[in-house]
């Protein structure tokens, strides 16, 4: 059916503004950096995936990306999610890819079963399978069968809104609700929460690392493929 996966990234330098209170820039930049390269390292464990593709403004970002197999989308100037999705889903419908999966790169609990469990939910097309955040307010993870089958509505509330929206596009979505789905990365007390809970060794190095990324953000063996 052509599975693509789709990371929308922020600059790594100025993501994660809201952990200014307890991270430094410098650290700030090495964890928006490490996320990325967990997540592309978790999604090149799952076979039914044939493509990735992040999209970025970063020019670091792209590179390291493109470092490490996946295809990249520059994005134009200061657009905002919706509308760099809406051009990333453009270039899905070029290719005739029949899924597609939109998957931020900040969800430190990320394993390969989790997107496993996004991809076994979608059904015959049109399908759209959402993954709430713990909250249940936030989208963490969206997939439409075809591209394009709604629009998106990213933003605070999201969740909600994309539930309608797959709904006046004649589809009731199918939810997944994981660990590994619900838990971002976003606020402070986020980060002592994960930090609380005993995580595993790949997480405890994205949160323990604070050595100074290269300019280039191009740092590429912190999670070497296994």
């Amino acid at each position: 059916m052509g599975v693509w996966a789709i990371v929308p990234v922020k600059p790594l330098r100025r993501g994660k503004s809201r952990l200014a209170s307890v991270l430094s820039a410098t650290e700030r930049a090495l964890l928006n950096q490490n996320l990325l390269l967990r997540t592309l390292q978790v999604l090149s464990q799952v076979e039914e995936i044939e493509q990735v593709l992040v999209v970025s403004r970063d020019s670091g970002a792209l590179a390291l990306a493109r470092r490490h197999g996946a295809r990249t989308l520059q994005e134009r100037g200061d657009s905002r999610l919706n509308l760099a999705l809406r051009h990333a889903t453009t270039l899905l419908q070029m290719y005739h890819v029949g899924v597609m999966m939109i998957l931020p790169a900040d969800l430190p609990l990320l394993e390969a079963d989790d997107v496993r469990a996004l991809l076994a939910a979608v059904g015959h097309p049109p399908s759209v399978v959402l993954a709430p955040d713990r909250h249940g307010e936030g989208t963490n993870a969206l997939v439409v069968a075809p591209p394009g089958l709604m629009p998106y509505q990213y933003g605070p509330g999201s969740f909600a809104r994309h539930v309608a929206a797959a709904r006046e596009a004649g589809v009731e979505p199918r939810i997944v609700e994981r660990q590994g789905l619900a838990w971002d990365l976003d606020w402070p007390e986020d980060l002592e929460a994960l930090r609380a809970m005993g995580v595993q060794d790949s997480l405890r190095e994205v949160l323990r690392r604070t050595d100074p990324p290269s300019d280039s953000m191009e740092r590429a063996h912190v999670f070497p493929k296994g």
